[in-house]
Protein backbone atom coordinates (compact mmCIF):
# COMPACT_ATOMS: atom_id res chain seq x y z
CA UNK A 1 0.00 0.00 0.00
CA UNK A 2 1.00 2.99 -0.90
CA UNK A 3 2.16 5.69 2.04
CA UNK A 4 0.34 9.04 2.18
CA UNK A 5 3.70 10.77 2.78
CA UNK A 6 5.03 9.51 -0.63
CA UNK A 7 3.60 12.26 -2.64
CA UNK A 8 5.48 14.86 -0.59
CA UNK A 9 8.70 14.68 -2.80
CA UNK A 10 7.07 15.70 -5.73
CA UNK A 11 4.71 18.10 -3.78
CA UNK A 12 8.61 20.14 -3.14
CA UNK A 13 9.60 19.85 -6.43
CA UNK A 14 6.18 21.57 -7.63
CA UNK A 15 6.95 24.18 -5.03
CA UNK A 16 10.25 24.55 -6.43
CA UNK A 17 9.37 24.73 -9.84
CA UNK A 18 7.21 28.00 -9.26
CA UNK A 19 9.81 29.77 -7.28
CA UNK A 20 8.19 29.44 -4.03
CA UNK A 21 10.36 26.81 -1.92
CA UNK A 22 11.73 28.51 1.34
CA UNK A 23 15.04 27.80 2.85
CA UNK A 24 16.87 28.72 5.88
CA UNK A 25 20.13 30.96 6.21
CA UNK A 26 22.31 30.65 9.29
CA UNK A 27 23.43 33.70 11.22
CA UNK A 28 26.53 33.44 13.05
CA UNK A 29 26.19 36.74 14.54
CA UNK A 30 23.93 38.70 16.72
CA UNK A 31 21.54 40.32 15.58
CA UNK A 32 21.90 44.06 13.93
CA UNK A 33 22.52 46.01 10.39
CA UNK A 34 25.56 43.93 9.64
CA UNK A 35 25.08 40.22 9.63
CA UNK A 36 27.98 37.34 9.33
CA UNK A 37 26.04 34.69 7.14
CA UNK A 38 28.68 31.97 5.76
CA UNK A 39 31.69 33.64 6.96
CA UNK A 40 30.72 36.85 4.76
CA UNK A 41 29.78 40.04 6.28
CA UNK A 42 26.55 40.88 4.98
CA UNK A 43 24.40 44.20 5.22
CA UNK A 44 20.98 43.42 6.56
CA UNK A 45 17.83 45.04 5.03
CA UNK A 46 15.37 42.42 5.85
CA UNK A 47 14.85 42.85 9.69
CA UNK A 48 12.18 44.06 11.95
CA UNK A 49 14.38 44.80 14.46
CA UNK A 50 13.63 48.83 14.13
CA UNK A 51 14.92 50.38 16.21
CA UNK A 52 18.22 48.47 16.52
CA UNK A 53 17.43 47.45 19.73
CA UNK A 54 17.65 43.59 19.76
CA UNK A 55 21.60 44.34 20.41
CA UNK A 56 21.42 47.34 22.57
CA UNK A 57 24.23 47.13 25.57
CA UNK A 58 20.82 48.40 28.14
CA UNK A 59 18.60 45.48 26.98
CA UNK A 60 21.14 42.84 27.11
CA UNK A 61 22.27 43.93 30.61
CA UNK A 62 19.08 43.83 31.39
CA UNK A 63 18.02 39.95 29.97
CA UNK A 64 21.25 38.88 32.03
CA UNK A 65 20.06 40.22 35.05
CA UNK A 66 16.92 38.61 34.62
CA UNK A 67 18.23 35.64 33.88
CA UNK A 68 20.68 35.51 37.47
CA UNK A 69 17.08 36.63 39.15
CA UNK A 70 14.36 34.18 37.51
CA UNK A 71 16.29 32.04 35.77
CA UNK A 72 16.30 30.69 31.99
CA UNK A 73 12.24 29.60 32.06
CA UNK A 74 9.39 30.71 33.46
CA UNK A 75 8.44 27.34 34.59
CA UNK A 76 4.69 27.18 33.98
CA UNK A 77 1.42 29.06 32.38
CA UNK A 78 0.59 32.56 33.73
CA UNK A 79 -2.29 31.27 35.53
CA UNK A 80 -0.55 28.37 37.27
CA UNK A 81 3.09 29.72 38.68
CA UNK A 82 4.62 31.32 35.88
CA UNK A 83 3.78 35.11 36.62
CA UNK A 84 6.55 36.91 37.67
CA UNK A 85 6.92 40.10 39.20
CA UNK A 86 8.70 40.91 35.99
CA UNK A 87 5.92 39.83 34.00
CA UNK A 88 3.59 42.47 36.07
CA UNK A 89 6.04 45.07 35.91
CA UNK A 90 6.18 45.03 32.29
CA UNK A 91 2.63 44.76 31.57
CA UNK A 92 1.84 47.35 33.69
CA UNK A 93 4.68 49.84 32.03
CA UNK A 94 2.65 48.53 28.24
CA UNK A 95 -0.61 50.11 29.81
CA UNK A 96 0.88 53.19 30.38
CA UNK A 97 3.38 53.41 26.78
CA UNK A 98 -0.32 52.82 24.93
CA UNK A 99 -2.43 55.06 27.31
CA UNK A 100 -4.35 51.87 28.14
CA UNK A 101 -6.52 50.53 31.25
CA UNK A 102 -4.39 47.15 31.70
CA UNK A 103 -2.46 45.12 29.24
CA UNK A 104 -1.99 41.41 29.34
CA UNK A 105 1.12 39.59 27.86
CA UNK A 106 0.96 36.63 25.23
CA UNK A 107 3.86 34.63 24.51
CA UNK A 108 3.79 35.06 20.71
CA UNK A 109 1.68 37.99 18.32
CA UNK A 110 0.62 34.97 16.65
CA UNK A 111 -1.14 33.45 19.64
CA UNK A 112 -2.12 36.97 20.78
CA UNK A 113 -4.46 37.07 17.96
CA UNK A 114 -6.26 33.47 17.53
CA UNK A 115 -6.60 34.19 21.26
CA UNK A 116 -8.33 37.12 21.41
CA UNK A 117 -10.57 36.89 18.71
CA UNK A 118 -11.81 33.48 19.74
CA UNK A 119 -12.21 34.95 22.93
CA UNK A 120 -14.64 37.39 22.06
CA UNK A 121 -16.60 36.00 19.13
CA UNK A 122 -18.77 32.77 19.15
CA UNK A 123 -20.69 30.76 16.01
CA UNK A 124 -24.03 33.88 16.07
CA UNK A 125 -21.03 36.46 15.82
CA UNK A 126 -19.17 37.99 12.61
CA UNK A 127 -15.26 39.01 12.15
CA UNK A 128 -14.72 41.28 9.30
CA UNK A 129 -11.41 41.14 8.33
CA UNK A 130 -8.98 43.43 5.77
CA UNK A 131 -8.05 41.38 2.79
CA UNK A 132 -4.19 41.45 3.20
CA UNK A 133 -4.74 41.48 6.86
CA UNK A 134 -1.75 38.79 8.57
CA UNK A 135 -1.87 35.15 8.48
CA UNK A 136 -2.49 35.35 12.24
CA UNK A 137 -5.45 37.34 12.06
CA UNK A 138 -7.20 35.57 9.33
CA UNK A 139 -6.61 32.69 11.04
CA UNK A 140 -7.99 33.81 14.56
CA UNK A 141 -11.20 34.74 12.32
CA UNK A 142 -11.81 31.35 11.18
CA UNK A 143 -11.21 29.24 14.05
CA UNK A 144 -13.21 31.46 15.90
CA UNK A 145 -16.18 30.13 14.53
CA UNK A 146 -17.50 33.49 13.78
CA UNK A 147 -19.11 34.45 9.81
CA UNK A 148 -15.69 35.48 8.53
CA UNK A 149 -15.85 38.22 6.10
CA UNK A 150 -13.41 39.92 4.31
CA UNK A 151 -13.59 43.75 2.92
CA UNK A 152 -11.45 45.08 0.26
CA UNK A 153 -8.13 46.15 1.25
CA UNK A 154 -8.44 49.88 2.77
CA UNK A 155 -11.68 50.06 1.45
CA UNK A 156 -14.10 51.36 4.34
CA UNK A 157 -17.59 51.43 2.04
CA UNK A 158 -17.44 47.90 0.77
CA UNK A 159 -16.74 47.15 4.93
CA UNK A 160 -19.78 49.18 5.64
CA UNK A 161 -21.69 47.40 3.14
CA UNK A 162 -20.79 43.86 4.73
CA UNK A 163 -21.61 45.58 8.45
CA UNK A 164 -24.63 46.40 7.60
CA UNK A 165 -25.59 43.03 6.77
CA UNK A 166 -24.43 41.21 10.05
CA UNK A 167 -26.41 40.70 12.74
CA UNK A 168 -24.71 39.16 16.50
CA UNK A 169 -21.50 40.98 17.64
CA UNK A 170 -19.55 42.55 14.77
CA UNK A 171 -15.40 42.86 15.39
CA UNK A 172 -13.48 44.61 12.48
CA UNK A 173 -9.90 43.38 12.29
CA UNK A 174 -7.12 45.32 10.74
CA UNK A 175 -3.49 45.46 10.62
CA UNK A 176 -2.13 49.00 11.49
CA UNK A 177 1.14 49.14 9.37
CA UNK A 178 0.63 46.26 7.04
CA UNK A 179 3.43 43.89 6.89
CA UNK A 180 4.23 43.34 3.26
CA UNK A 181 3.11 46.40 1.98
CA UNK A 182 4.11 49.04 4.38
CA UNK A 183 0.86 51.24 4.17
CA UNK A 184 -1.25 52.51 6.89
CA UNK A 185 -4.82 51.18 7.68
CA UNK A 186 -7.26 54.09 7.50
CA UNK A 187 -8.01 53.77 11.25
CA UNK A 188 -9.87 57.26 11.87
CA UNK A 189 -12.76 56.28 8.87
CA UNK A 190 -13.09 52.71 10.45
CA UNK A 191 -13.16 53.38 14.32
CA UNK A 192 -16.44 56.03 12.58
CA UNK A 193 -17.78 52.47 11.07
CA UNK A 194 -17.07 50.34 14.10
CA UNK A 195 -19.25 52.99 15.98
CA UNK A 196 -21.98 53.17 13.53
CA UNK A 197 -22.56 49.78 13.72
CA UNK A 198 -21.80 49.22 17.52
CA UNK A 199 -19.01 46.92 16.54
CA UNK A 200 -15.94 46.35 17.99
CA UNK A 201 -12.30 47.83 16.10
CA UNK A 202 -9.09 45.24 17.01
CA UNK A 203 -5.66 46.81 15.25
CA UNK A 204 -2.61 44.61 15.35
CA UNK A 205 -0.14 47.41 15.45
CA UNK A 206 3.03 45.27 15.14
CA UNK A 207 4.92 46.81 12.68
CA UNK A 208 3.58 50.54 13.87
CA UNK A 209 4.28 50.42 17.87
CA UNK A 210 7.93 52.18 18.47
CA UNK A 211 8.34 52.88 14.93
CA UNK A 212 5.78 55.86 14.42
CA UNK A 213 3.67 58.55 16.30
CA UNK A 214 5.35 60.24 19.44
CA UNK A 215 7.42 58.80 21.70
CA UNK A 216 6.82 55.79 19.44
CA UNK A 217 2.96 55.14 20.16
CA UNK A 218 2.40 53.54 17.11
CA UNK A 219 -0.81 54.36 14.89
CA UNK A 220 -3.15 55.00 17.25
CA UNK A 221 -1.15 57.93 18.38
CA UNK A 222 -0.22 58.79 14.78
CA UNK A 223 -4.08 59.24 14.31
CA UNK A 224 -5.04 60.58 18.01
CA UNK A 225 -6.99 57.29 18.28
CA UNK A 226 -7.66 56.38 22.05
CA UNK A 227 -8.75 53.11 23.84
CA UNK A 228 -12.80 54.55 22.89
CA UNK A 229 -11.73 54.37 19.07
CA UNK A 230 -9.98 50.95 19.37
CA UNK A 231 -10.85 48.85 21.95
CA UNK A 232 -8.24 46.23 21.22
CA UNK A 233 -4.86 46.95 20.48
CA UNK A 234 -2.47 44.13 19.65
CA UNK A 235 1.94 44.76 19.96
CA UNK A 236 4.57 42.50 19.21
CA UNK A 237 7.78 43.00 21.19
CA UNK A 238 10.13 40.78 18.55
CA UNK A 239 9.96 43.81 16.22
CA UNK A 240 10.41 47.55 17.21
CA UNK A 241 11.48 46.32 20.88
CA UNK A 242 13.85 44.01 20.03
CA UNK A 243 13.00 41.14 22.19
CA UNK A 244 10.07 38.80 22.04
CA UNK A 245 6.49 37.84 22.87
CA UNK A 246 3.38 39.92 22.58
CA UNK A 247 0.43 41.71 24.21
CA UNK A 248 -2.66 42.83 24.25
CA UNK A 249 -4.47 46.18 25.64
CA UNK A 250 -7.13 47.74 26.49
CA UNK A 251 -10.31 48.51 29.02
CA UNK A 252 -10.25 46.30 32.53
CA UNK A 253 -13.04 44.10 31.32
CA UNK A 254 -11.31 42.84 27.94
CA UNK A 255 -8.00 41.98 30.10
CA UNK A 256 -9.74 39.78 32.44
CA UNK A 257 -12.22 38.60 29.87
CA UNK A 258 -8.85 37.28 27.59
CA UNK A 259 -7.39 35.97 31.15
CA UNK A 260 -10.49 33.71 31.49
CA UNK A 261 -11.40 32.60 27.86
CA UNK A 262 -8.18 33.24 25.54
CA UNK A 263 -6.91 29.76 25.18
CA UNK A 264 -3.72 30.51 23.83
CA UNK A 265 -3.22 32.84 27.07
CA UNK A 266 -4.26 30.17 29.58
CA UNK A 267 -2.67 26.87 27.91
CA UNK A 268 0.54 28.62 27.07
CA UNK A 269 3.73 28.39 29.08
CA UNK A 270 4.83 32.36 29.78
CA UNK A 271 7.59 33.71 28.44
CA UNK A 272 10.88 33.53 30.11
CA UNK A 273 11.16 36.97 33.00
CA UNK A 274 14.59 37.36 32.23
CA UNK A 275 12.56 38.40 28.14
CA UNK A 276 10.13 40.77 30.00
CA UNK A 277 13.30 42.58 31.69
CA UNK A 278 15.07 42.80 28.71
CA UNK A 279 11.70 44.40 27.33
CA UNK A 280 11.02 46.70 29.90
CA UNK A 281 14.78 48.83 29.22
CA UNK A 282 14.00 48.83 25.50
CA UNK A 283 10.62 50.03 26.01
CA UNK A 284 12.36 52.74 28.06
CA UNK A 285 14.78 53.49 25.34
CA UNK A 286 12.07 53.38 22.53
CA UNK A 287 10.38 56.19 24.65
CA UNK A 288 12.87 58.46 24.92
CA UNK A 289 15.01 58.11 22.16
CA UNK A 290 13.27 59.75 19.13
CA UNK A 291 16.06 60.46 17.62
CA UNK A 292 15.73 56.49 16.11
CA UNK A 293 11.89 57.21 14.94
CA UNK A 294 13.69 60.40 12.95
CA UNK A 295 16.35 58.58 11.35
CA UNK A 296 14.40 56.05 10.24
CA UNK A 297 11.81 58.14 8.51
CA UNK A 298 14.68 59.90 6.91
CA UNK A 299 16.69 56.62 5.28
CA UNK A 300 13.21 55.28 3.88
CA UNK A 301 11.97 58.79 2.37
CA UNK A 302 15.72 58.41 0.64
CA UNK A 303 15.34 55.11 -0.11
CA UNK A 304 11.97 56.07 -1.84
CA UNK A 305 13.35 58.86 -3.62
CA UNK A 306 16.30 56.64 -4.76
CA UNK A 307 14.18 54.02 -5.71
CA UNK A 308 11.31 56.27 -7.84
CA UNK A 309 14.63 57.57 -9.86
CA UNK A 310 15.43 54.07 -10.24
CA UNK A 311 11.98 53.41 -11.51
CA UNK A 312 11.48 50.63 -9.46
CA UNK A 313 7.93 49.99 -8.36
CA UNK A 314 7.11 50.39 -4.92
CA UNK A 315 3.79 50.68 -2.76
CA UNK A 316 1.68 53.60 -3.50
CA UNK A 317 1.07 55.35 0.15
CA UNK A 318 -0.62 57.96 -1.16
CA UNK A 319 -4.67 56.84 -0.40
CA UNK A 320 -3.55 56.38 3.55
CA UNK A 321 -5.89 59.04 5.46
CA UNK A 322 -4.13 62.36 7.08
CA UNK A 323 -0.41 60.87 5.56
CA UNK A 324 1.50 63.47 4.60
CA UNK A 325 4.79 60.84 3.39
CA UNK A 326 7.03 63.92 4.07
CA UNK A 327 6.04 63.81 7.54
CA UNK A 328 6.16 60.11 8.48
CA UNK A 329 6.16 57.11 6.51
CA UNK A 330 6.82 53.14 7.52
CA UNK A 331 9.94 50.99 8.21
CA UNK A 332 8.85 48.32 5.35
CA UNK A 333 9.71 49.50 1.77
CA UNK A 334 8.55 46.77 -0.32
CA UNK A 335 9.67 46.79 -4.38
CA UNK A 336 6.95 44.99 -6.63
CA UNK A 337 8.99 42.60 -9.11
CA UNK A 338 5.90 40.42 -10.12
CA UNK A 339 7.47 37.24 -11.02
CA UNK A 340 8.11 34.69 -7.74
CA UNK A 341 11.29 33.34 -9.49
CA UNK A 342 12.60 36.73 -11.24
CA UNK A 343 11.98 38.21 -7.21
CA UNK A 344 14.04 34.95 -5.61
CA UNK A 345 17.00 35.82 -8.85
CA UNK A 346 17.16 39.42 -7.42
CA UNK A 347 17.27 38.37 -3.67
CA UNK A 348 19.89 35.81 -4.77
CA UNK A 349 21.70 38.55 -6.78
CA UNK A 350 21.98 41.34 -4.05
CA UNK A 351 23.08 38.64 -2.05
CA UNK A 352 25.78 38.08 -3.80
CA UNK A 353 26.59 41.73 -3.35
CA UNK A 354 26.64 41.75 0.05
CA UNK A 355 23.27 42.59 0.96
CA UNK A 356 19.92 40.33 2.46
CA UNK A 357 16.91 41.53 1.16
CA UNK A 358 14.19 38.95 1.19
CA UNK A 359 12.25 37.85 -1.91
CA UNK A 360 8.56 37.57 -0.73
CA UNK A 361 6.04 35.12 -2.72
CA UNK A 362 2.66 33.90 -2.41
CA UNK A 363 1.19 32.64 -0.69
CA UNK A 364 2.13 35.41 1.97
CA UNK A 365 1.53 38.15 -1.14
CA UNK A 366 -1.30 38.22 -3.31
CA UNK A 367 -0.22 36.10 -7.08
CA UNK A 368 1.60 38.24 -9.38
CA UNK A 369 2.83 40.77 -6.42
CA UNK A 370 6.42 38.74 -5.28
CA UNK A 371 8.76 41.52 -4.07
CA UNK A 372 11.71 42.45 -2.50
CA UNK A 373 10.70 43.76 1.27
CA UNK A 374 13.36 46.27 2.01
CA UNK A 375 13.26 47.41 5.52
CA UNK A 376 15.12 49.85 7.61
CA UNK A 377 16.78 50.01 10.90
CA UNK A 378 17.50 53.21 12.82
CA UNK A 379 21.19 52.03 13.05
CA UNK A 380 21.53 51.73 9.23
CA UNK A 381 23.46 54.42 7.42
CA UNK A 382 22.75 56.45 4.58
CA UNK A 383 25.85 55.62 2.70
CA UNK A 384 24.22 51.99 3.40
CA UNK A 385 20.95 52.32 1.57
CA UNK A 386 23.16 54.96 -1.17
CA UNK A 387 25.18 51.04 -1.63
CA UNK A 388 22.02 49.13 -1.77
CA UNK A 389 20.24 51.39 -4.25
CA UNK A 390 23.35 50.73 -6.59
CA UNK A 391 23.48 47.00 -6.33
CA UNK A 392 19.61 47.80 -7.00
CA UNK A 393 19.72 48.94 -10.08
CA UNK A 394 22.57 46.86 -11.40
CA UNK A 395 20.57 43.90 -10.43
CA UNK A 396 17.33 44.53 -11.52
CA UNK A 397 18.57 45.56 -14.45
CA UNK A 398 20.16 41.95 -15.50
Amino acid sequence: MTSAFSRLPDDLEAIAQQGLYRSRRIMDSPQGTNLQIDGRNIVNFCSNDYLGLANHPAVLSAFKTGVDRYGAGSGSAHLICGHSAAHHALEEELAVFTGRDRALLFSTGYMANLGVIQALLGRSDAVFEDRLNHASLLDGGLLSGARFKRYAHADVENLNIQLKKASGNKLIVTDGVFSMDGDFAPLKALSLAAKAEAAWLMVDDAHGLGVIGERGGGLLDYFGLDQDDVPVLMGTLGKAFGTFGAFVAGSDALIETLIQKARTYIYTTALPSAVAEATRASLNIAAVENWRRDKLNKLAERFRLGAGQLGLKLIDISRDECLNSNEVTSAIQPIIIGDSQRAVDISNTLLKAGFLVSAIRPPTVPQGSARLRVTFSALHEEQQVERLLDALDKATGL
